[in-house]
């Protein structure tokens, strides 16, 4: 089923398919809020990860700290910054990776507004570029 919000770029929105299918991803995110978890995630993360019945390619994007895949693959932002946080990551960091530019690239773009709408604003609007 097609959505209004399916034509905005870069927007994956919670709603009750992307819940489902990223639920694990976030149940383990979740986890990381317990010291013991987070202990052994850090002694051995692939091994902790089989707890999880999440995807190869949720754990895989776990694993690599790919913060845009876990967003693709159902990841909540809220859950999977735990995740950064574990790391010694911040928002602005997670932002700059997913926009593939620097930490204070990305802070001085949310400090002078944030990113241009003009192009941004449907997929469509993209393809006519």
């Amino acid at each position: 089923m097609s959505r209004e919000y399916d034509d905005i770029p870069g927007t994956y929105v919670m709603d009750s398919k992307h819940c489902r299918a990223g639920y694990h991803l976030n149940m383990f995110c979740m986890s990381l809020n317990n010291k013991a978890n987070r202990d052994a995630f850090r002694d051995d993360e692939a091994a902790y990860l089989e707890a999880f019945p999440m995807t190869e390619a949720q754990k895989q994007s776990v694993l690599e700290r790919d913060w845009l895949g876990m967003l693709r693959l159902g990841g909540n932002i809220y859950y999977t910054f735990k995740l950064a946080v574990f790391d010694g990551h911040s928002m602005q960091y997670v932002g700059g990776k997913m926009s593939n530019i620097s930490e204070e690239q990305f802070r001085q773009m949310m400090v002078s507004g944030g990113r241009s709408i003009e192009g941004n604003r449907s997929k469509k609007e993209q393809a006519r570029g």
